[in-house]
């Protein structure tokens, strides 16, 4: 076998067991891209099992005041992962789009997926979490915060409605 073979060898192994860890888990600083999906090293991951609103998406205040509650949802998000870096997440399955889904945790081990919901900034997705954060959304529906503190409409909702189809909610 040539040295070329074999370190062509060497380095296909050396790719495929950074394939299957990254599989399991990714760690490092998280970029956020919505209320409920972000990027590390380059790997979108959509967080499992919470629905944040769009970034595109209004919501009404207590008082009846539109705000883009997407955009609010992103920021709240990005604030709290700056507060305890870097991110871990676990792998839960890949979507229809090919991205990571996972749950995901600050290095202080707060759950980033319980907190979105528990924060207000987003909804248990009982379809794909088997209603792992509803005690959160409770909680966080009784205490009026996040989207909690208005009217809003479900996140899967407001893009089926945006794309002129039936929801998959």
């Amino acid at each position: 076998m040539t040295k070329l073979a074999a370190a062509t060898l060497i380095a296909l192994g050396v790719a495929h067991a950074q394939l299957s860890f990254a599989s399991e888990t990714l760690m490092g600083r998280a970029i956020v891209i919505d209320g409920d999906t972000i990027e590390i090293s380059g790997e979108r991951i959509r967080l499992n099992g919470v629905d944040a609103p769009e970034s595109w998406q209004r919501c009404e205040n207590g008082g009846g005041a539109e705000y883009r509650c997407g955009k609010v949802a992103a920021f709240e998000l990005d604030r709290f992962l700056a507060e305890s870096r870097p991110t871990r997440c676990e792998f839960v399955e890949r979507d229809r789009y090919g991205r990571f889904v996972g749950v995901c945790f600050r290095a202080d081990g707060r759950e980033v997926n319980h907190w979105l919901v528990e924060s207000g900034n987003a909804v248990d997705w009982e379809r794909y979490s088997k209603g792992a954060y509803a005690d959160a959304q409770g909680d966080a529906r009784a205490r009026g915060t996040g989207i909690w503190r208005g009217r809003f409409q479900s996140p899967c909702l407001a893009r089926a409605e945006r794309a002129k189809r039936e929801p998959s909610c």
